[in-house]
């Protein structure tokens, strides 16, 4: 086949490939544009049948202002701040050294835990949540802090990403720190877990974004408006005689998605990086 035939067939075939993206895109995308939409129109636009991006009257100022002074949501993101950071921290600690050595230990039955960490990543968190709940009821510890992150230190995404890209590094790596005195732990902490930053941030990534964004535990677990995550707390705009206040809600949604955008922007590469690298081997 020519080369003028060949780049005939190429230039529709990346013609297909960005229309699928662009529409993927923009059904993504739709539902994130609606909401800063009605986060800055007043109540009688936001049902009308004919839909515009910009309202007639702007009543941004007034939606933000009610989002952030008639509830505490600067709390609400405190708490999510605080529980997120502690799950992350918590995931690292656990998740690396498992990893490690899933991925560079030679013991009986590694293989079979490794086959359970597979079969873990199948299950959605929803199944666990009866028998934790039983369990923090069986120990005190529900409408706490403590709630909200133990169900989460173990993540079998992290141990599987985690040992996914520790494979990649060459096995000589390890023979020299053993070779240099360096204990197992130490050369966790020291050798692969900074040379596997890309998918730390990754995982971090993921990680953030699903308990930011977690409403299904959160509503088991705490009561206390002090200790709500910004999804939970979002919901003291639901009046129930008059029906939800969508405005400051889309506001206050808005407010909440903002930082998780941020983020993923500034650590793309990264992001993309982690994601990747445990493919090279």
């Amino acid at each position: 086949m020519s080369t003028h035939s060949t780049q005939g067939l190429a230039i529709p075939s990346a013609i297909m490939r960005h229309a699928v993206l662009l529409i993927t895109s923009a059904l993504i995308l739709v539902p994130f544009v609606w909401m800063v939409s009605l986060s800055i129109k007043p109540p009688g636009e936001i049902f009308r049948a004919s839909y515009s991006f910009w309202p007639e009257h702007f009543y941004g100022v007034e939606n933000y202002t009610k989002a952030l002074t008639s509830s505490p949501l600067s709390r609400y993101m405190l708490n999510g701040i605080i529980v997120c950071g502690t799950i992350l921290a918590l995931q690292i600690t656990v998740c690396a050294p498992a990893a490690y050595a899933l991925a560079k230990l030679e013991f009986p039955g590694r293989s079979l835990l490794f086959a359970l960490v597979l079969i873990a990543l199948l299950l959605p968190n929803e199944v666990l949540a009866l028998p934790l709940f039983i369990l923090g009821y069986k120990l005190g510890f529900l409408n706490t802090y403590a709630a909200l992150i133990f169900p989460y230190v173990v993540s079998p995404f992290g141990i599987f990403l985690f040992r996914q890209f520790f494979k990649t590094i060459p096995d000589d790596v390890v023979h020299a720190a053993r070779l240099d005195g360096l204990s197992e732990l130490a050369i966790v902490w020291r050798i692969m877990v900074p040379m596997a930053l890309p998918a730390i941030i990754a995982f971090a990534i993921f990680s953030v974004v699903s308990h930011w964004n977690s409403l299904f535990w959160p509503l088991i677990a705490v009561r206390e408006q002090n200790l709500m995550p910004p999804p939970l707390g979002i919901m003291v705009f639901k009046n129930e005689e008059a029906g939800n206040d969508y405005g400051p809600l889309m506001a206050a949604s808005t407010i909440v998605v903002f930082p998780l955008v941020i983020a993923f922007l500034s650590a793309q590469r990264w992001f993309v990086e982690g994601l990747t690298g445990g493919a090279v081997k």
